[in-house]
């Protein structure tokens, strides 16, 4: 019993290792085209639910894809009604995990696990993440192979038959496969498992279906927790999937007698009845919410209101009709570039909020709204190009010129936000203190750029010789003051008043600072060469 016991654990242990690294990796993979994605997906609701199979199926995890989408609407780039969508597709896409256990992937698994280390030790760049993806997924089934061992021993245990075998109440199994899923954050376990025993004969349909109805429910909670620290849109997406899911659930309840006999004509296997009840559960929460989802939203917009902001991920104001007209195309650029700026200085806000109280959830937000920065960045690069490619009079192409500086100087900026974040995660995840003198002096500082950042902002909208004067003072203050505060930090450093593991994120806090000061002064420069418009 201790054998199986252990052996049991074990396979527990490498199935959830394996899932959770493979989300982690595909989640790494995915960011770098996120834009493309989201641009797809918020199309249609048909193309949102798209999405939200293909990430699963990559992910092998519906809570991380409803995670990474209740991320992405918190942080403004899509709607909450577009985020229903990639929701109801997530759902679907959970499913092919517990079919896979049905067709034996479980027996073939050291396969897997085989390519994968040898891919992951001889490959060379791509191939060893490839390699180390195929190997997170072998182990995945070589965790269920590993249970599916450990309760083999248990067919001659009449106990163990009778306690999964005797029916009971409906209601019981449902919240035994909430109360299971709830604990491990992921409902393909206890299906994956109630799928191995039913394989084996240990259980029937009549009393599995209830528990996968349950780890139906259960697998909300991941993104109900995580939408706590979201804005409003994030607690909407999240409650629209608990929605979406009871909904299912009471109608199965509901349609039980007429459920279970149609799972028993569609196959003699309990272990596919398992694996097509959880999929047809999930197939009529599609069906009955994918082409009802505005109306659906706008019942818990009025449930749960509150303002619904949302970024554009792409330029506003890069008309292409201005294009034949260089002088209308220069001031969509200039109205781009403002709102790329403002961008910027929202994430230079939040990224000097993060110094003192770091915020994962913030950090999350702060680098989505880099990755739309990073979008009307190359889109107004794109735009430029195409202006230069007319005719163009001296002072429209030295203003061409201008705009193609600044707009790399804003991106930059964003960059530099992004470096402080990463310094503030730096500093709370090593405990690193700074002292009460080197706060002042960051907040003095902080106070001195992020004025600088506004008035470059006000500027690209309105040319200001009193503002020009202003950025260049202050940017001679903050150099003079980064000097200073690096001289004082490493004297209290001699003197043991600041921590050695401080110093190091202190001073490169600074130089961030200095250089988005920096970019500021160019911005200014460049405006000042040109004539007002």
């Amino acid at each position: 019993m201790i054998n199986t016991i252990f052996l049991f654990i074990t396979g527990l242990t490498l199935f959830l290792f394996g899932m959770i690294k493979l989300s982690t990796e595909m989640q790494q993979l995915f960011s770098v085209r996120i834009r493309e994605y989201i641009k797809f997906s918020v199309t249609k609701p048909l193309y949102g639910l798209l999405m939200g199979i293909g990430a699963t199926i990559l992910f092998q995890s519906s809570s991380a894809t409803t995670l990474l989408t209740i991320g992405i609407v918190s942080a403004g780039l899509i709607s909450f009604y577009h985020s229903l969508g990639i929701i109801l597709g997530a759902d679907i896409g959970t499913t092919l995990t517990a079919q896979l256990v049905v067709w034996k992937f479980t027996a073939i698994s050291p396969i897997f696990i085989f390519l994968g280390g040898i891919l992951y030790f001889l490959g060379k760049e791509k191939w060893k993440l490839i390699g180390e993806a195929i190997l997170y997924f072998g182990l995945i089934f070589f965790g269920l192979n590993l249970i599916g061992e450990a309760t083999t021993p248990l067919k001659h245990n009449q106990a163990f038959i009778r306690l999964f075998q005797e029916t009971r109440h409906p209601l019981i199994g449902v919240i035994i496969g909430l109360i299971f899923t709830s604990i491990v954050h992921a409902s393909v376990i206890p299906i994956s498992i109630l799928i191995i025993l039913g394989q084996q004969g240990f259980i029937a349909i009549e009393n599995a279906l209830p528990i996968v109805l349950g780890a139906n429910i259960g697998t909300t909670v991941t993104a109900l927790m995580g939408s706590i620290v979201t804005n409003i849109n994030g607690k909407r997406s999240a409650v629209s999937h608990l929605l979406f899911k009871c909904i299912g659930v009471i109608i199965c309840l509901i349609a039980l007698p007429l459920f279970i006999p149609l799972l028993k004509y569609l196959s003699s296997s309990i272990g596919q009845q398992i694996a097509l009840g959880h999929f047809l559960l999930n197939c009529l929460i599609v069906v009955l919410f994918l082409f009802l989802l505005k109306p659906f939203s706008l019942v818990i917009e009025k449930i749960i209101p509150g303002k619904d902001e949302t970024l554009p991920l792409w330029p506003e104001h890069l008309d292409e009709k201005c294009l034949s007209k260089a002088e209308d195309a220069m001031l969509c650029v200039k109205k781009e570039l403002k709102r790329e700026i403002m961008l910027t200085q929202r994430m230079l806000g939040e990224s000097l909020s993060l110094i003192p109280n770091f915020s994962e959830t913030k950090k999350r937000d702060i680098t989505y709204i880099e990755l739309i920065v990073d979008n009307v960045q190359a889109e107004i690069t794109k735009y430029l190009w195409n202006i230069s490619c007319g005719q163009l009079s001296q002072e429209l192409s030295k203003r061409l010129f201008a705009f193609s500086t600044i707009v790399y100087d804003i991106e930059r900026i964003g960059d530099r936000s992004t470096n402080l974040v990463e310094l503030a995660e730096s500093k709370h995840t090593r405990k690193a203190i700074f002292s009460e003198a080197a706060n002042v002096e960051l907040r003095e500082i902080g106070k001195l750029v992020t004025k600088n950042l506004k008035d470059a902002a006000l500027l690209i909208e309105k040319r200001d010789e009193e503002k020009i004067g202003h950025i260049f003072a202050r940017d001679k203050e903050v150099e003079f003051k980064i000097k200073e505060a690096i001289e004082k930090h490493l004297e209290r450093f001699y003197r043991k008043v600041c921590r050695a593991e401080a110093g190091p994120i202190f001073v490169d806090m600074l130089i961030n600072l200095e250089a988005i000061s920096a970019h500021c002064r160019i911005i200014a420069e460049y405006i000042e060469g040109l004539q007002e418009t």
